[in-house]
């Protein structure tokens, strides 16, 4: 059999696995999307339609659900989240791209250690650490303040940054520090003109994934906040209520907290893609 001859088969085969590919992802698609439109359209109706049975798609559509969140005290509880959530970004960013660097470029005696114990701060189970902060947050009256809920955000914040960014500092030839420092550059300047620079993609991926998990925290902020004080999460629980769960307004608040996160992966998705795919190769 020649070859002219099996080549119509092969290109049959490999037509078939595009199509079963394609089907794949687009189902893929459909089970992500289906939960997060249906979502949006619950946010959209009236508590009525919502439990009609059979939907009737033609009839219940309203703003109102947006105007009564508006009115209750949920745009402070989201401003909570912005000033959490990038608050802990930058300061795990500004403590982790050192730390990771440090891993990275210097050898010594207690490296191993160090980096075990970077690892174990993040790998802990949450409820290891909520008794001991929470006691010496009350001795030091920083419960339910800003900077109480930073410094616990930044226990598994800061490790999963040093984490993520030493590999993209491997990646780095450091032929090219070595050649800097011949021209007479210093070490800071290596680092900030060079270091930084190349890892770019890097540090946005790790700052978008630092900040949507921050963003979506609802353990540490549910212990640690309360009251105007209470992040955009915890504050859904308070439309869940013995009387009835206000499904309007928890799907509305649902959508006010994904839409900055689907925005963000949006505007930076570039970087975020070529970030975590560079530092998945090393050398």
């Amino acid at each position: 059999m020649t070859s002219r001859q099996v080549s119509p088969q092969r290109r049959f085969q490999a037509g078939l696995w595009n199509l079963l590919h394609s089907l794949l992802l687009i189902l893929i698609c459909l089970l992500i999307l289906i939960p997060i439109l249906w979502m949006v359209q619950m946010s959209l109706r009236t508590e009525k339609a919502l439990f009609q049975m059979p939907p009737d798609f033609a009839h219940g559509w309203t703003f109102q659900n947006y105007v009564d969140l508006s009115t209750s005290g949920f745009g402070r509880n989201l401003t909570n989240s912005v000033i959490v959530s990038s608050a802990t970004t930058a300061l795990a960013m500004l403590f982790g791209i050192p730390a990771a660097y440090a891993l990275s470029r210097y050898r010594f005696k207690a490296e191993g250690a160090i980096a075990f114990w970077i690892l174990a701060a993040r790998l802990a189970l949450p409820i290891g650490f909520a008794l001991p902060l929470f006691n010496i947050f009350i001795r030091l009256g920083l419960n339910n303040q800003y900077p109480g809920i930073i410094l616990v955000y930044l226990t598994f914040s800061t490790p999963l940054a040093i984490w993520i960014l030493r590999p993209f500092f491997d990646t780095i030839p450091q032929e090219i520090e070595e050649s800097a420092i011949v021209d007479g550059a210093t070490q800071w300047q290596i680092f900030q003109r060079i270091v930084i620079p190349l890892s770019a993609p890097g540090l946005v991926s790790v700052g978008v994934l630092t900040f949507i998990m921050t963003w979506i925290e609802f353990f540490y902020a549910l212990l640690f906040t309360r009251g105007d004080m209470m992040t955009a999460p915890v504050a859904v629980v308070n439309f869940m209520q013995y009387a009835g769960w206000e499904w309007g307004k928890i799907t509305t608040a649902g959508v006010l907290i994904m839409l900055p996160v689907i925005l963000f992966s949006i505007v930076t998705h570039r970087y975020l893609i070529s970030g975590l795919t560079a530092g998945a190769i090393k050398g």
